[in-house]
Parts: C-alpha cells; sequence; structure tokens
C-alpha cells in the first residue's frame, strides 16, 4: 500500500509525523509527504507550488500570541490548503496514492480525499480539535466541566474558532463537490475510519461523546526519525538541569528568554539549558549566568532524559516528551493549542501553569521552586511515564492505521523493537 501524508511542514507537526510515517515503511508500506520538499529523509512530492507561506509566516507570527496569534496563522493554513485541494486530484494519480493520513490541522484538506473517494486517517498532532464542544476548544485555557453554562461557553469558543478556519474558497470548494458540512460544528469532516490523538487517555480530559472510531495512543516518538543536532555536552556540569524551549514558532521575542533566564537564575545550583529557536541569535540574550547553555537549536530527547524540570510553552510534543521521561513542567502557554495543553497539566497535576501575559521572572522564580521542591509534580509525572513507555503509542497508531485501510503486520514488524 502507497500511503500519502499531509502534515504542516513545522517540526512540532513534522517529527511526530514522519515518526509514524517511518513505522509504517518498516512494516512494508510505501509512503510518501505530499506538499513537502523534505521530510527527515522520508519520501517526497512538492508539488508544482513551491511556495511555503507557513513557513514564510514564521518570522512575523513569532512575535505574536493569544488571539492575534491565532487570527493571523488561521487563516494561513486555511488559505494553504486551498491549493492543496486544488491540485490533489493529480498528486494522488501521478504518485499512486492508495490512502491518505491526514494532519487536521491542515484545516479541511479531508475534503480532498472525501471528493475523490480515497480512505483516509485523521492523525491529531497538536490537541484534537472538539468541535461539538463537549470539552473546551484547546485554544482556550478554560477547565474542563459539563454544566450547561459550561458546554454552552464551549460552543460559543467553537463559533469564534471556526470564523478562522473555514475560508469561503473552501466552502466553496465543498458545495461544488456537493458535500455537506456543517461549518458550526464540522466535526463530520474528520475520518470515519479513525482519527487519532498522541495524547494518552489518561492525560486527557473525560469525554464519553467521542467516537467510536476516536483513539488515544500516545506521542509519537523516534530518535531516527529526528535530524541530529550538535550540543556541547561537555559544558554540562552535573547540576540540577531546567530545560527550557518556547517551540519552533511563538519565538521571535527576545525578552521573554530574557525573563526566563532572569528566574531560572534565582535558582542556585542548577543549570539552564535555554532553546531559542532559529527567530533569534543567542547574543540577543544578553548576559547570562556563566554556567548557563543557551543554543538555537538541542536534541530534545536527549536532554530531557538529564532534566529536573521542563520550562515550556505547552507545545504537545514537548510536553508529552518531558512525561515519558518523567519531568514535571512549568507551562507558559502562548497560544494555538498550548492553553489546552497547559490546562491538562494543570488538571492531572504534572506541573504549574503561567499565563504568559503574566509572565515576569519573579513569577517564573516562585513557580519553578514549587515544582522543584514539591516532589508531587515529579511523582505524577513519572505515573504518565510508566503508561506512557507500556503503552507504546507509535506502535499503536500504526496498527490503527494498519487496520482502517485493511491491511495487516508484516513479519518485519513482529520482529521490530519497541521504542
Amino acid at each position: 500500500m502507497k500511503i500519502g501524508f499531509i502534515c504542516l511542514n513545522l517540526p512540532g507537526h513534522l517529527n511526530p509525523m514522519t515518526a509514524l510515517a517511518r513505522q509504517l515503511q518498516t512494516r512494508g508500506h510505501d509512503v510518501v509527504f505530499l506538499y513537502l520538499p523534505s521530510a527527515h529523509g522520508l519520501p517526497c512530492a512538492p508539488g508544482d507550488d513551491s511556495s511555503d507561506e507557513v513557513n514564510a509566516t514564521r518570522p512575523d507570527v513569532s512575535k505574536l500570541s493569544g488571539w492575534e496569534a491565532l487570527e493571523f496563522y488561521v487563516p494561513v493554513l486555511a488559505k494553504d490548503t486551498e491549493k492543496i485541494l486544488k491540485s490533489l486530484p493529480q498528486m494522488v494519480k501521478t504518485n499512486g496514492i492508495d490512502a491518505l493520513v491526514i494532519d487536521p490541522i491542515q484545516f479541511f484538506a479531508e475534503l480532498g480525499a472525501i471528493k475523490l473517494g480515497l480512505p483516509y486517517v485523521s492523525v491529531a498532532l497538536a490537541v484534537y480539535i472538539d468541535y461539538l464542544g463537549h470539552t473546551p476548544l484547546t485554544c482556550y485555557d478554560w477547565p474542563h466541566e459539563t454544566t450547561p453554562e459550561a458546554l454552552a461557553r464551549n460552543r460559543e469558543g467553537v463559533a469564534r474558532f471556526t470564523k478562522l478556519a473555514c475560508n469561503e474558497g473552501t466552502k466553496a470548494y465543498a458545495r461544488q463537490a456537493g458535500i455537506k458540512v456543517d461549518w458550526d460544528a464540522p466535526s463530520d469532516i474528520f475520518s470515519q475510519l479513525a482519527y487519532i490523538t498522541q495524547i494518552p487517555e489518561e492525560f486527557d480530559f473525560e469525554d464519553p461523546w467521542l467516537p467510536p472510531q476516536f483513539h488515544h495512543t500516545g506521542p509519537f516518538s523516534d530518535p531516527k526519525s529526528r535530524p541530529a543536532i550538535d550540543f556541547p555536552w561537555e559544558r554540562l556540569t552535573g547540576e540540577p538541569l531546567i530545560y527550557a524551549s518556547m517551540g519552533t514558532i511563538l519565538n521571535g521575542q527576545a525578552e521573554v528568554f530574557r525573563t526566563i533566564v532572569a528566574g531560572v537564575a534565582e535558582h542556585k545550583g542548577t543549570q539552564l539549558v535555554l532553546s531559542i529557536g532559529d527567530q533569534l541569535d543567542p547574543k540577543q540574550i544578553g548576559p547570562v549566568p556563566s554556567n548557563a547553555i543557551i543554543v538555537n537549536q538541542v536534541p530534545q530527547l536527549e536532554l530531557l532524559k538529564r532534566a529536573s524540570v521542563c520550562i515550556t510553552h505547552a507545545g504537545l510534543n514537548t510536553v508529552l516528551e518531558s512525561l515519558a521521561e518523567g519531568v514535571p513542567q512549568v507551562a507558559i502557554p502562548v497560544t494555538f493549542d498550548q492553553p489546552g495543553v497547559a490546562a491538562r497539566i494543570a488538571a492531572k497535576n504534572t506541573g504549574v501553569t503561567l499565563p504568559f501575559a503574566k509572565l515576569t521572572s519573579d513569577r517564573l522564580s516562585r513557580l519553578l521552586g514549587e515544582v522543584l521542591n514539591d516532589p508531587v509534580y515529579r511523582e505524577n509525572a513519572r505515573k504518565f511515564q510508566g503508561i506512557i513507555n507500556k503503552r507504546n503509542g507509535l506502535c499503536m497508531a500504526a496498527d490503527i492505521v494498519e487496520r482502517s485501510f485493511g491491511v495487516t503486520k508484516t513479519a518485519s514488524y513482529q520482529q521490530a523493537p519497541s521504542v
């Protein structure tokens, strides 16, 4: 079977999706990433339009936060979908695609598969989108409640978001294709075969209304699918390690990183490793303690094995990778799905959260001290470490994809080691 993958050309989406694709490749399936120039060494079919507005606009969105960032970036993604919908029939024909795996944050790309009658599976690499409003949409930091007032609030939040994600070009495509969509709650757009999330069920909000084809797994983590990154390991001192990253998109504000450095510096006897991404130069962060390591990129999976606490923007991959190593978190959600991830951190008590708008070095220092000194956060994180390692979400997701597409495991997979 030849499986085409459609996902955002951003590390937070590409890293887990290439891990899943590589797992399926080891089981004997042909895989190809559509509309991408590269995918960590896996086959790609870039298409005729080589423009990449998703990455071209990153310098602008990197300085934004909250709803302002959503208003800027979500329409960019929706416009990108329009290009995909127009070219998908030829892309599928040229590359001999039998089935698709689609990242739902490529909003409404599923319409192309529906029109072609092509089987597809939805794989949520960010937090999945609950358009029905049984739980708070992940762009909000609301706690999960089931009162009539909370459900009404959730649905109002969905309506506000869908105005950004559902553009007129996409709606026109659906009408012309004869595809009926409830644009107020477009959940039917997701696969009827399988809708997969990386979130372990135990870390999620309880929702008895999830459809039967919905599957919780665990993080799609595979070091082999990551590009090699040099790191000055010799500079680690052996002091308790505080690892900090604000992700790969919203990292254009030098003052945020200066605040993190100042907050950690108040904790003598610890060492900071700060990953600042590709929008800034480490020199722009200014004077830092002699034992602090400030770099653009880090081998995150390896560093988390040594970390005592992870200061994070509450990106789903970073949080799940922290939990997989039993590392508690200080979450500073900026926008996108991060408020919803932070709400789950607070609900499951694996760390503490600090609203981005209230970030100061003193507040950060206080919360970091709380996580360092109260063992309950590490104990809870370690509970999830056991769950994640036992479940093996990557293999579980690959099993679901194979079952959904009506294929079986190969002998080579049966001998493959656990991740």
